[in-house]
């Protein structure tokens, strides 16, 4: 068994090692934070975001089976307006799912 200053060594260590991996990206990242690029894309990146997700929601629906895409379909439009809306990703996006999982479990369950 090793000595008690090895282990307590071994402890420090690792309680320093891991202390400094979690503040390195807040001090790497703060002179970012006042950068035009940073604010640019804290900008554009919310409806960048809608706009991937619903490119790949829709890439995959068949016209020959309606049934099937109108859950989607109308979840989509739910998004859109929620984020026109009120302006909150997280908002737009939780109630779109909400009403994709309400139409597609329900209404239109086949």
């Amino acid at each position: 068994m090793p000595h008690a200053g090895y282990l307590i060594a071994a402890v420090a260590v690792a309680a320093a090692v891991t202390w400094a991996l979690r503040a390195l990206p807040f001090v790497a990242l703060a002179p970012l934070r006042s950068s035009p690029l940073v604010t640019h894309l804290g900008r554009v990146m919310p409806l960048g975001v809608l706009v991937i997700l619903a490119v790949y929601t829709v890439r995959t629906l068949s016209p020959a089976e309606p049934e099937r895409a109108w859950p989607t379909v109308l979840a989509l439009a739910a998004t859109v307006a929620l984020h026109l809306w009120r302006r909150n990703v997280l908002f737009s996006v939780l109630g779109g799912t909400a009403v994709h999982v309400v139409l597609a479990s329900t209404v239109f369950a086949s």
